[in-house]
């Protein structure tokens, strides 16, 4: 008999049906643990290198003047995009949602929209 899935579970595995979209995974950003992960998860990409990744964008960004805090960012390869998406919560650490998307199948911006507006219901 199997596990019931979380309800973080099952929201990570509805971001699944957006077009391209081959894992994702739910990472603390300031240690990199992954809370949760969908699909080939290898594509959406490791917690620890994600959340270097995006402090090291932030931090940047900051040097060069930018206000504000890091929504997102965009990696393009030939065969894939990776997708960082910052996910605001009421306490504790930050988080992103990291997800990996085959370049044949998705639209960076239709992605980047569907996925950005589907962050929220990661913590619903």
């Amino acid at each position: 008999m199997g596990e019931k899935p979380t309800a973080l579970q099952n929201s990570l595995d509805r971001l699944l049906d957006s077009p391209g979209v081959t894992g994702v995974a739910l990472i603390d950003a300031v240690t990199g643990l992954v809370y949760g992960a969908a699909g080939d998860v290898g594509e959406a990409g490791g917690g620890a290198e994600s959340s270097e990744l995006a402090a090291l964008i932030a931090q940047r960004l900051g040097e060069a003047g930018a206000e504000g805090d890091l929504e997102s960012v965009v990696l393009t390869s030939r065969r894939r995009h990776q997708m960082l998406f910052s996910v605001v919560r009421p306490a504790g650490d930050p988080l992103l949602l990291a997800a990996g998307l085959d370049r044949d199948r998705a639209n960076v911006a239709l992605a980047l929209r569907s996925l950005g507006d589907r962050v929220a219901e990661v913590l619903a």
